[in-house]
């Protein structure tokens, strides 16, 4: 294992007694989706796109201007 590696690991240690087996174990199990998207959900999505390419979509900029809270966006708060 190469020292960089290793020192990430290290870092990501939960304590110092985690074995790098626990550490790669709990972050393979962190990556994996145990809840798949549903077909609404990807079809919301897809919707969400075709509305972006077709330019139905506003900034929040815009948004936040509709909304009369213009002022935060030019105050750098948000």
């Amino acid at each position: 294992m190469r020292t960089d590696t290793k020192a990430l690991l290290d870092d990501l240690k939960l304590n110092p007694r985690e074995t790098y087996d626990d550490v790669v174990r709990r972050l393979a199990e962190a990556a994996y989706d145990d809840e798949p998207m549903t077909q609404e959900e990807i079809e919301a999505m897809e919707e969400g796109i075709a509305d972006l390419k077709a330019g139905r979509a506003r900034s929040l900029r815009e948004v936040m201007k509709e909304l009369g809270d213009d002022k935060v966006i030019e105050s750098g708060n948000l």
